[in-house]
């Protein structure tokens, strides 16, 4: 498998890592927040699912996302 290094990536697509990366840490800590302060009637599934999925994976904004908009009731 060929493999791009960090050095080898132009500045724009090191930035655009970077952002990417911030969002999804940033998205993940909101969601996470809102998660502990909810109770588990008021969070569709299993509140320790979304906590530990939030909390384990790294999926570009697409998990915190897919929580705040549908993961909690109204």
């Amino acid at each position: 498998m060929d493999t791009t290094r960090w050095a080898q990536l132009s500045p724009r697509a090191r930035t655009m890592l970077v952002g990417v990366g911030l969002a999804d840490a940033a998205l993940r800590l909101v969601a996470l927040k809102d998660l502990k302060g909810r109770d588990a009637a008021d969070v569709r599934g299993p509140k320790r699912a979304w906590g530990l999925g939030l909390a384990l994976v790294s999926s570009s904004g697409v998990l915190p996302t897919a929580y705040l908009l549908w993961g909690r009731r109204r």
